[in-house]
C-alpha cells in the first residue's frame, strides 16, 4: 500500500509538472503572438501616419474627415473580432494566426492618425508607460491565487457604459465627459488585462486536464493573444488622451 501511494503521488507530481511546463509554454506563445501583432500594428500605423500618400487614402487632408475607405478600415477590425470569435474553432491554426496578423495590420492603419495628432515623443512615452502597466497587471493576473473571474461581468458592463458615453459625447463634445471617459477607460482596461490573463491561464489548465489537443490549445493561444492585444491597444489609447502632447 505504501509503495502504491508513493507511486501515485509521484505520478501526480509528474503530471502536475508537465501541466505547469505546458502552461508556461502556452503563456509564452500568447505573449509572443501578441508581440508580433503589436509590431505589425506599430509599423503599419507609423508608415501610414508618416506617408501623406497613404494617409490621404484614409483621411481627407482638406476637410479633416475620413474617406470612404477610412470608414471601412475603422470598422473592419470590429467585424473581424466578431467573426473570429464565432469562427475560430473552424479555422486552421495557420489560418487563425494569419487572420490575427491581418487584423493587427488593419488596426495599425486605423490608428495611424495618432502620428498626425500627437508628437512622436509623447507617443513613445505613452507606449513605454503602457508597456510597464500592462506587464504589471498581466503578471498579477497570472500569479494571483485570488479568483478574479467575478470581475468579468462588472468590467463588461462598464465597457458597455463606456461605449455609450463615447457615442453620446460625439454629439455633446463635453471636455469634462471626455476626461471622465478617458479615466474610466484606463481603469476598465487595466482590470481587463488582469482578468483576461487569468482567464487564459484557467482555460489552458482546463483544456490540459481535460486532454485538449495541441491544435486546440494553439488556437486558444491565438485567441488569448487577441484578447490581451486589444487590452493593450485600448489601454494605450486612453492613456494617450492623458499623456499625449498634440502637434
Amino acid at each position: 500500500m505504501a509503495n502504491y501511494n508513493t507511486v501515485r503521488r509521484a505520478g501526480a507530481a509528474t503530471i502536475g509538472a508537465e501541466i505547469d511546463a505546458g502552461l508556461r509554454a502556452h503563456m509564452n506563445k500568447v505573449y509572443a503572438l501578441m508581440a508580433v501583432a503589436m509590431v505589425v500594428t506599430g509599423l503599419v500605423a507609423y508608415t501610414f501616419g508618416n506617408t501623406p500618400a497613404l494617409f490621404s487614402i484614409l483621411f481627407n487632408m482638406q476637410t479633416g474627415g475620413m474617406t470612404a475607405i477610412g470608414w471601412v478600415v475603422l470598422f473592419a477590425p470590429l467585424g473581424m473580432v466578431l467573426f473570429m470569435g464565432a469562427a475560430v474553432n473552424r479555422m486552421s491554426q495557420a489560418g487563425a494566426q494569419l487572420f490575427f496578423y491581418v487584423f493587427a495590420a488593419l488596426m495599425g492603419a486605423s490608428l495611424s492618425s495618432i502620428f498626425v495628432v500627437y508628437t512622436d515623443a509623447s507617443i513613445a512615452k505613452t507606449f513605454f508607460v503602457t508597456a510597464i502597466a500592462f506587464a504589471s497587471l498581466s503578471l498579477y493576473g497570472y500569479t494571483t491565487k485570488k479568483d478574479i473571474s467575478a470581475w468579468g461581468s462588472f468590467l463588461i458592463m462598464g465597457l458597455i457604459g463606456l461605449i455609450v458615453a463615447m457615442i453620446v459625447n460625439i454629439f455633446l463634445q463635453s471636455p469634462a465627459l471626455d476626461f471622465a471617459i478617458s479615466g474610466i477607460g484606463v481603469l476598465i482596461f487595466a482590470g481587463l488585462t488582469a482578468y483576461d490573463t487569468q482567464k487564459i491561464k484557467t482555460m489552458y489548465l482546463e483544456a490540459a486536464q481535460g486532454g485538449g489537443t495541441i491544435a486546440e490549445t494553439s488556437k486558444m493561444a491565438i485567441f488569448g493573444a487577441l484578447r490581451l492585444y486589444l487590452d493593450f491597444i485600448n489601454l494605450f489609447m486612453f492613456l494617450l488622451r492623458f499623456m499625449g502632447s498634440r502637434e
